[in-house]
């Protein structure tokens, strides 16, 4: 019985000497990486790169009209179309099921074929025509890669400069622009390799029809007669 009672009067103190320092050390680490950490390096990026932090979104007249690292599905002829995505969405008829919805942001990811899948290749093919069709190539015209198959995320927002240069016909037609106007946006809008040795040279979709639709409009202007633009 004593023995007993001597074993828990000893265990007290034990407890009271582990619970103490492990709950100080929680709450230690609870303030610093749960509040000091995530407010310290919120307030540098706020600092530093304020843009990139806040989603790196794209104003027009102050209304945020998207974002540079998310692509949108641009399909009128007058811009440059992005690579194809295979996002998908929930269908409004049927809730339990899905549909294409390009570009989808709240729902990212690829079609998850392989390269010997029938269905992939379909899907390159057809995308290869179609491309060839509404750009004036050739049936057998090359194709750049970005233009027939999706990226991993169903959201890359950047088009190669072949890609690009392909597309600057059919949009010059549709804007009555000149080629050498669309390929002076495209150079602009050129994003160089990293250091100049990392990635590829690329193009972001959004970025380049924003400045086509400011090419565009200074070319309309040009145009018009000196009384309609109330110039004396």
């Amino acid at each position: 019985m004593s023995t007993i009672s001597e074993s828990h009067t000893q265990s007290v103190p034990l407890l009271h000497g582990v619970a103490r320092p492990a709950f100080a050390s929680a709450v230690f680490f609870m303030l610093v990486t749960g509040l000091a950490y995530p407010l310290a390096t919120t307030g540098v990026a706020q600092l530093v790169m304020r843009s990139q932090a806040n989603g790196s979104i794209v104003e027009r007249g102050g209304v945020p009209i998207g974002s540079l690292l998310i692509g949108q599905n641009f399909t009128q002829p007058q811009y440059f179309h992005p690579r194809p995505s295979a996002t998908t969405g929930p269908d409004p008829v049927h809730p339990d099921q899905t549909i294409s919805q390009p570009y989808n942001a709240a729902l990212s990811g690829a079609s998850n074929l392989g390269p010997t899948s029938k269905s992939l290749i379909g899907q390159v093919s057809a995308r290869a025509i179609a491309y060839r069709k509404e750009n004036g190539l050739a049936p057998d015209a090359p194709v750049p890669v970005d233009a027939v198959t999706a990226s991993a995320s169903g959201l890359d927002p950047d088009i190669s400069v072949a890609n690009a240069m392909l597309q600057a016909v059919r949009v010059a037609h549709a804007r009555g622009l000149s080629i050498d106007a669309m390929r002076t946006l495209i150079e602009q809008n050129t994003t160089r390799r990293q250091f100049g040795v990392l990635g590829d040279p690329r193009i972001g979709v959004l970025k380049l029809n924003l400045a086509l639709d400011t090419a565009a409009a200074a070319a309309t202007t040009r145009r018009q007669p000196a009384s309609a633009r109330g110039t004396p």
